[in-house]
């Protein structure tokens, strides 16, 4: 466990917060629309009625992979490990799927866009976010399927 904090990196996280936050309210203030990424990409697949931004919405998401490869290229690969093999990876993606569905939104919407609105409904979705997080990690660490 103190391997991790060993290799933490406070100021690119923050830096990377700043950014989340900018983008966001940018978003916000300049459109009229929440960065939330779930209802993003819902536009951006056009499983939603079309709207005026969808276009907005496309480049949004991709330039979440893009930004990583941004990283990757400039200062070496991003170390990604992945427990339990590609079916628990697939299975984990669509109960989120699922969940931001279920839950109107992703936790970037709810916990970023939603909290920093003062939305009550947001905060609620946010505090279970993490404790099912929470949870989830402790029964995952009980059965040995997380250090």
């Amino acid at each position: 466990m103190m391997e991790i904090w060993n290799r933490a990196q406070p100021l690119q996280g923050f830096i990377g917060g700043i950014l989340i936050g900018a983008s966001c309210a940018l978003m916000l203030v300049l459109l009229g629309r929440i960065a939330g990424v779930s209802g993003l990409l819902a536009r951006a697949m056009q499983l939603t009625r079309p709207r005026k931004h969808d276009t907005i919405a496309i480049f949004f998401i991709l330039g979440l992979p893009l930004g990583a490869l941004v990283i990757d290229q400039t200062h070496g690969p991003i170390e990604i490990i992945y427990p339990n093999g590609d079916l628990f990876l697939i299975l984990a993606g669509l109960l989120v799927g699922f969940g931001a569905r279920l839950g109107s939104g992703c936790t970037s919407g709810h916990g970023v866009c939603g909290i920093s609105r003062l939305s009550p409904r947001s905060l609620l979705a946010t505090i279970v976010f993490m404790v099912s997080g929470f949870i989830t990690v402790a029964l995952m660490r009980s059965v040995g399927l997380a250090s």
